[in-house]
Order: C-alpha cells, then structure tokens, then sequence
C-alpha cells in the first residue's frame, strides 16, 4: 500500500529535489592505491570489497541486471559493477545485511558458492534457513550483538532501523542487521540499510572507540516522508559518521539502481552540504566511484 502511495504521488514533497550544479564535484583527489595496506573498494550499491592483511569480504553482494526476482525494467542496474565476478580475488567472508532483493541476490550468491565454496556467510538471524535450501552450509547467523570469532576476526551484528522481506507474505519474519568487524587490529563497520535514530549509532560508537572505516548509505531517501522510517538521506549519514566517530566513512546505496526519486547524482553534493555544515573535512567522508579503491 505504502508503494502504491509513493508511486500515486501522495508522498511527494512541495520542493523538488533538483540535480546538482553543473560544475559540481566533490573537493577531493583520489590517492595512490598502497597494495599492502588494508583497502576498500566499491563494486555498486552496497557491495564493497575490503581486503586486509590476506582476508576479503564482500558485503551484500550483487552482480546481477537487475534487484528483483524477474528482470523489471524500473529495476534493472544503471552502472555495471566496478569489478566483475572474474576481477574478484578469493573471498573468504561475505556479510550480508538483509534479505531485500538488492541486497540478497540469488545469482551472485550461487556464483560466489560455486567459486568458492569454502566462504563463509555471516547473516542475519532467519536467513540461514535461505542459505541451506540452496544448499550452502557454511553460514553463521547472529541476532544483533551477536558475535563470531576467531584467533584474529571479530564479527559483531549490530542494530539497525529497516525491515525485511522478499515477498508479501513475510515481511519482518528474518532480523536485519549491520556490521562492525575487528581483524588484525583494524576495525570497519557495515551499516547496512538504516533509518536513523539519535540512539543506537551512539551506542555503536561507545562501544568501539576506534573504527577505521564505516561503510553508510547516502542515496534512496526522497520522498522523505516515505523514505526517512527505514532509510537516511546523506545528512544522516553524516550524523553516523560522527556518532561512530569514524576516521574515514564511504557511501554506498546509490547511482546503481533508481529505487527512489532524488536524481542519481544528487547524494555527492547533498554529502558535500552536509559536511560543509558540519565543518568536516571532506576527505574524511568520500562518496567513491565504481571500481574505486582506497586504503584505510
């Protein structure tokens, strides 16, 4: 219903949101890429691949046309991803936030498995029932709080304001989660899918003094009145970066798919607002490019 609303025009704002200027770009140069440092890189939507000290994670990985069960023409991919399934190094641990069809792709999944069939799937508390149907076993499912651990990795599941659910009939019936990951003394989080709230990320950042890099949505968030409940627009997301106190945050959820009506340039210079509001250095919150790499 609240769909049908959205796209009947009830949830529309007096002022639109234009694109940004012509002459926009956001004040920061891309450094030299350290191959032997821990690094970050942007494939699409909110697929990173982060590799430290030998160790890759892919996080809600998505490689397909298209961010639905059948291949509908408002949902297919915009830009393709920044490293195709045959660029991608071996991946050990895939984290997945959620079990939305832009974030839980089948196709990627299967592929990956098929790949590499020794990744482990970290997921959300009721998606590991999804896993094993397809016949992948090697899945640790966390409620939020919940911990993985090794000798060198940390894997904590933590709070996030969404919901769930691939069809009508089971909305909300599997958790829906972020993640902070402690590996051989560097510290990064996946926020996942959020709404804000003035509470949980400043938990998150009191509980972990030090994170490294924050993984935070900055597209999908016009109409606000429809969008704000479950996703942040890129002044949010500046407020996660400062209740993590992150050293260095990067956006994901934007430019691959339209699932929302601000034009899909706008979340850089919205970011470029927000941090210019907040006195920020720029460098410290970056809205990368497909294909992007940067260390951390």
């Amino acid at each position: 219903m609240d769909f049908a609303l959205w796209q009947s025009g009830y949830y529309d704002e007096k002022e639109k949101c234009p694109p940004p200027p012509d002459d926009f770009f956001y004040p920061v140069d891309s450094a030299a890429l350290d191959p032997n440092r821990p690094s970050a890189t942007w494939l699409g939507h909110s697929t990173y691949l982060i590799q430290v000290e030998g160790t890759s994670f892919l996080t809600d990985p998505l490689f397909s046309s298209h961010c639905s069960p059948v291949p509908v023409s408002f949902l297919r991919r915009r830009h393709p991803p920044g490293l195709s399934l045959n660029d991608l190094p071996e991946i050990n641990i895939v984290l997945l936030s959620h079990n939305h069809y832009d974030h839980l792709d089948a196709k990627s999944i299967r592929e990956i498995y098929r790949r590499y069939p020794d990744t482990l799937f970290v997921v959300p508390r009721g998606v590991k029932r999804w896993f094993r149907r397809r016949g992948i076993e090697n899945v640790v499912e966390l409620d939020w709080g919940g911990t993985y651990q090794t000798a060198d990795l940390c894997i904590t599941a933590t709070p996030a304001q969404h919901f769930s659910g691939r069809t009508l009939w089971d909305k909300n019936k599997t958790l829906w989660c972020g993640y902070v990951v402690e590996i051989k003394g560097k510290t990064f989080y996946f926020v996942g899918d959020t709404g804000y709230n003035p509470v949980q990320f400043k938990e998150i950042g009191q509980r972990w003094s030090s994170i490294d890099l924050s993984l935070i949505p900055i597209g999908t968030y016009v109409p606000k009145p429809f969008m704000q409940p479950v996703h942040i627009s890129p002044f949010e997301a500046v407020a996660i970066h400062c209740d993590v106190n992150s050293r260095l945050s990067l956006g994901m959820h934007w430019k691959t798919f339209l699932l929302s009506d601000e034009p899909p340039e706008r979340p850089p210079y919205d970011l470029y607002l927000a941090m210019r509001e907040r006195k920020l250095p720029f460098e410290s919150f970056l809205p990368l490019e497909p294909g992007e790499s940067i260390n951390f």
